[in-house]
């Protein structure tokens, strides 16, 4: 399959009065062309940063992309100016934001905010514009569009409004849609329609998707592959399968047993104990060491070295490593 998006290396740091906030610390992954990649982790791991600096709209100062390279259809886009990351920016890549009423414009029509991507990228105005704004809002499911047009984001329900929002985001057609937690503020039942539209979306125009998240039941619905990050790093990726039935960080389990299952009558919800560490002065060797039940001396003092469990599967442990499984092994028999 062809590689739309490649990200290789990528670090982001933010200046601050207290010192400097390393958010992204070499970040790798790539992304195919009409595939679900879902990047999971808990809040502050780095998922939206990572995000933002693809669409390079990493605020500078305080923010930078320290180093890194973003691959978009086989172009650099770290090296583009601001001029040229516009001319793609809703209109090859676009995005949609956590919260759909910041957004959105309260002072302007739904109408109004529609059309803007059509009249500023491609110069399409009037009826032609109407008519396009009109066929985005069926496809996401608003009834009533010629009446919905004229009205003010107000006037719009929560799903409605994130409705709204992905109808802008597709609008000029792109490439590659990146959504930053789109269900986070929604009901469990607006939730599975918004993930549906996504599927239907999907199949429909045969868009890539970034979809970043917390809840590993979006995940499970429609992600082909997830990346699980954790203290600004990916340390395990794979496809469904992989992180559902073969995990291999211990990160990776801690979040699956803390996500309750309507199979298991008795189950009792494992949290993961302590906290993430402080991006201000980041660990040198595993990032979850102070947290991990299966820590050794070396996970704290070197970074874990890449494991191939199988051509989609790989994950950045000390305890993949043949020689702390030797080791182990040893510690065992004794």
């Amino acid at each position: 399959m062809e590689k739309l998006l490649e990200v290789h290396d990528l670090h982001v740091a933010f200046s601050t009065y207290g010192g400097t906030i390393k958010a992204v610390r070499g970040v790798n992954f790539y992304l195919h062309k009409g595939e679900t990649l879902a990047i999971v982790g808990e809040s502050g791991c780095g998922k939206s940063v990572t995000s933002q600096a693809i669409m390079r709209l990493i605020p500078e100062p305080p923010g930078k992309i320290v180093r890194g390279k973003v691959m978009f259809k086989g172009k650099e886009i770290t090296r583009y100016t601001e001029k040229q990351m516009r001319s793609i920016r809703g209109v090859e890549i676009s995005m949609i934001f956590q919260d759909p009423m910041t957004a959105l414009n309260p002072t302007l029509t739904i109408g109004t905010q529609l059309m803007e991507g059509l009249q500023e990228h491609q110069s399409i105005r009037g009826e032609t514009a109407t008519s396009k704004a009109l066929e985005m809002m069926h496809l996401v499911g608003i009834p009533n569009p010629k009446e919905r047009l004229k009205q003010y984001p107000h006037q719009f329900s929560g799903g409605m409004r994130q409705r709204i929002v992905i109808a802008m985001a597709l609008i000029c057609e792109p490439e590659l849609l990146i959504a930053d937690e789109p269900t986070t503020a929604l009901d469990v039942t607006i939730q599975a329609q918004i993930l549906e539209l996504f599927t239907t979306i999907q199949a429909k125009t045969g868009i890539s998707i970034i979809l970043i998240t917390h809840d590993l039941g979006v995940v499970a619905k429609i992600a082909d592959r997830i990346a699980v990050m954790y203290a600004g790093k990916i340390i395990e990726t794979g496809t469904k399968r992989d992180l559902f039935y073969n995990q291999q960080h211990p990160y990776t389990k801690g979040l699956l047993k803390s996500v309750p299952r309507l199979d298991l009558k008795e189950e009792q919800l494992s949290p993961i104990d302590g906290t993430p560490p402080d991006l201000f002065a980041p660990p040198q060797g595993c990032p979850f060491t102070a947290r991990c039940p299966y820590a050794m001396e070396v996970c704290d003092n070197v970074y874990p070295v890449t494991t191939e469990r199988s051509s989609s599967h790989r994950v950045d442990c000390w305890l993949q490593d043949k020689r702390a499984q030797q080791l182990l092994a040893r510690t065992a028999n004794q």
